[in-house]
């Protein structure tokens, strides 16, 4: 198996400067490789591709020794190959007849991550291996000190070092990671995703919602409205405006360390007690779609209501769930553990009614009498609706089991 692991980085005073440093010099090589590739795609009979960039890097590194010089060729490679990811990307959007989304510029404090693509190669995990404290040793910057929380299974393949608000991480991307299989316990269960409750467990169990937003939506709000007072022109902004802004940086950064954190409780929590798990197949990225205008007919330029308000507060509450991130987590730690994870289609799993508690099958949007009500209109049964949900997604992560590979 392939997996990552993140540890905090406890930086001196002059390696965290070093990585401020490193971070700038990276972002300078990628805004001038983009310059590079605009400027040769304006010339019919010129292209520019990685393969070029990347023999440049010894000319460059050459001519600027005390900046692109100091770090390691092959991050540099890597950074160079990032853009050329994103114009790849570019390309395969545009013959999609999809938003092509030209490849940006980065600014400073938008440019977070520098990988290295092989443990040995201008970097070194556990470098000081004699010690008790862990270290990760990179060119340029030193031996770091690492929080290593966990001990790390598997062989290390890449590492990069990112940058989250003030605090500096590694990860360390690994494969041949040995599995940890859990005991047989013998339960199956189907969760019904939702937003009153996080999710709604077949068994009739609801697993209650964080709201870990809504709960700080007061404190964000007060940061942010601090923040909005400030000038948007860089060169106007001043050092109340830049501490102003890690402080929104910062409350944004502590809700998402909770909501993974409480990710990751969770789904451990399940993976530990069933061996089959049945989620729905969900498009939270349609399903937060803002609804589209509705002009209205014969005034130009005038639209009717088209619902948006609405949805805006469904679309937070859906976000701020998490439910990609956690089915994700979900899923890693069941693989891991041995135990099946299985997504099945999600259509009219709320509107059937369900046969495992002596229901008829009948589907009928009318059975969806409430929110938190399900009410079948051909037998009459009456059961909490997410628990029906539920209990028709394990009813088809079954029959998918029984279909052979």
């Amino acid at each position: 198996m392939k997996r990552a692991y993140k540890f905090l980085l406890r930086p001196t005073v002059r390696q965290e400067r070093a990585l401020r440093e490193m971070l700038a010099d990276h972002c300078s090589l990628y805004n001038g490789a983009l310059q590079e590739r605009r400027d040769a795609y304006r010339h019919a009979s010129k292209t520019v591709n990685y393969g070029d960039q990347s023999a440049q890097l010894k000319e460059i590194r050459a001519f600027a020794p005390d900046t692109q010089g100091r770090w390691s060729f092959s991050s540099q490679q890597a950074t160079l190959r990032r853009l050329d990811k994103a114009f790849q990307a570019f390309f395969r959007r545009g013959r999609a007849g999809q938003a092509p989304g030209y490849p940006r510029f980065k600014g400073v404090g938008h440019f977070d991550t520098v990988t290295f693509p092989k443990d040995g190669d201008g970097c070194r995990w556990d470098s000081t291996s004699s010690e008790t404290q862990t270290r990760v040793r990179l060119q340029g910057v030193g031996h770091i000190r690492v929080h290593r929380h966990r001990p790390v299974r598997g062989r290390v393949k890449t590492i990069s070092v990112k940058r989250e608000g003030h605090r500096w991480y590694v990860v360390l991307a690994c494969d041949a990671v040995p599995a940890e299989p859990l005991p047989v316990t013998g339960l199956t269960v189907g969760i019904d995703m939702g937003t009153t409750h996080f999710f709604t467990e077949s068994t009739g169990i609801h697993e209650p919602n964080p709201r870990f937003r809504a709960k700080m939506s007061d404190e964000l709000a007060a940061a942010q409205l601090d923040l909005s007072a400030f000038p948007k022109r860089p060169k106007r902004r001043t050092k109340r405006h830049r501490a102003a802004a890690r402080k929104v940086a910062g409350v944004h950064a502590k809700i998402r360390r909770q909501r993974l954190d409480h990710h990751h409780k969770t789904a451990l929590t399940l993976v530990r007690k069933y061996d089959m798990i049945g989620h729905e197949i969900l498009n939270v990225a349609g399903m937060t779609r803002t609804p589209r205008p509705k002009p209205e007919p014969g005034r130009s330029g005038s639209f009717l209501p088209n619902g948006a308000a609405a949805k805006t507060g469904l679309n937070r509450s859906i976000l701020d769930a998490g439910w990609g991130q956690f089915l994700v987590i979900l899923a890693q730690k069941a693989e891991s553990a041995a135990r099946r994870v299985i997504p099945v289609n999600a259509r009219d799993t709320s509107r059937t009614c369900p046969t495992a508690i002596g229901g008829c099958g009948h589907v009928s949007g009318q059975s969806r009498v409430s929110q938190a009500k399900f009410e079948c209109v051909a037998c009459g049964l009456v059961e909490n609706a997410d628990r029906v949900g539920a209990l028709n997604v394990l009813h088809r992560a079954g029959l998918a089991l029984r279909v052979p590979a």
